[in-house]
């Protein structure tokens, strides 16, 4: 699944016919090896925003240079109020404009709403092209970067309107996270955090035990977090690429979190805060179902807190809060349905009791 080439670790997406590499190391972005075998087309457009461009564009720019002959770009505010189809609009506008056809490659330059948002377009337009994810957050390089999950907003809900679209190539620059902001940062540690108790107790131990370490951002300890982190979601989409069953495991804690996010307005609370939240209140309902141990709450929420990520979800009405659940994607002829730990390392899909649910809510929302 994994190898070591240098500094630069590569983890593989196995699909058939759709093989790809995540390449994970520092100083990648300019580096034209880390372009090599993109597919080969006259135009590459590169889709950032306003906060990424100023950062990373020129480089981006100069890795890609002698693989293409043209290379336009376009930057959208940032923020997942963006992630719409107004922006939406504005890309497929743009690549209209500029002449793009279907070998035109897109790379999407940002985190996960710029990843989300390209790859939905590249999806889209003229049915399909191909597309390169360059996350420049921990969030996007642990998570949405990796499988091929692409989408817009609805008012109604996040990621109501997408399509599965692999990308051709992550690159994942472990140097972006110098300019990532503290709360950005503890954002993306939830996602690391999701992997241990749906995936890998082991890796749930050494979270607990190099919490402090990642939030230094030490080199190493960050480096072995994202490729762990990227191995278990790439071993999971190779068995399940478009969530039939298995994929799902990989929302713990998104049901409660997506309502959380929609609920207060999106880009109040960041992604990863909100999964954070959902993830305490997930651990207490496999807990309040008689599938683990009080002590797994205690511990969870503890490693949480010490990434410096909320445990208390917002006030926005339980009655509310419910409804916005039932529009997750896993619910079933409006039942909700959750993922649940049974055992350290090993998640399940299942349906609760609206009571308990709702016990769950209470005694995790704010006053």
């Amino acid at each position: 699944m994994a190898g070591l080439e240098g500094s630069i670790a590569l983890v593989s997406i196995d699909l058939p016919g759709r093989e790809y590499d995540i390449h994970i190391g520092s100083g990648l972005l300019g580096d034209v090896q880390s372009w090599r075998g993109v597919p080969a087309a006259a135009m590459a457009v590169v889709v950032t925003n306003e906060t990424v461009g100023p950062l990373y564009l020129e480089q981006c720019v100069r890795g890609l240079a002698p693989h293409f002959r043209r290379i336009e770009t376009i930057a959208l505010p940032d923020g997942e109020a963006f992630k719409s189809w107004e922006s939406l609009q504005k890309v497929i506008d743009f690549l209209i404009a500029r002449g793009a056809d279907r070998k035109t490659v897109l790379v999407a330059l940002g985190g996960g709403v710029i990843g989300d948002l390209t790859g939905f377009a590249a999806a889209v337009y003229m049915r399909g092209l191909a597309f390169v994810q360059v996350p420049t957050t921990l969030l996007a390089q642990v998570d949405s970067s990796v499988g091929g999950k692409t989408a817009i907003n609805h008012p109604s809900g996040k990621n109501m309107v997408g399509a599965f679209h692999q990308p051709v190539r992550v690159i994942s620059d472990l140097s972006c996270f110098e300019t990532l902001s503290a709360r950005e940062f503890s954002a993306g540690l939830a996602e690391v955090i999701k992997y241990g108790p749906i995936a890998d107790a082991q890796f749930f131990e050494w979270l607990d035990g190099n919490i402090e370490a990642l939030m230094r951002r030490d080199a190493e300890a960050l480096a072995h977090a994202v490729k762990r982190s990227c191995e278990i979601k790439a071993d999971v989409v190779a068995k399940d690429e478009r969530e039939s069953d298995l994929r799902a495991i990989l929302n713990f804690g998104h049901t409660f979190g997506h309502a959380i996010e929609t609920g207060v307005g999106y880009g109040q609370w960041l992604h990863g805060e909100a999964v954070a939240c959902g993830m305490v209140m997930a651990a207490d309902l496999s807990v309040r179902l008689g599938l683990m141990p009080e002590q797994f709450v205690t511990k969870l929420r503890s490693l949480i807190e010490r990434a410096g990520l909320p445990v208390r979800a917002p006030n926005i009405g339980l009655d509310r809060f419910v409804e916005l659940m039932r529009l997750d994607k896993k619910a079933e002829a409006g039942d909700i349905r959750f993922v649940l730990i049974e055992q350290l390392g090993k998640a399940v899909l299942r349906s609760a009791p609206e009571p308990l649910v709702r016990e769950v809510i209470a005694a995790h929302t704010e006053a």
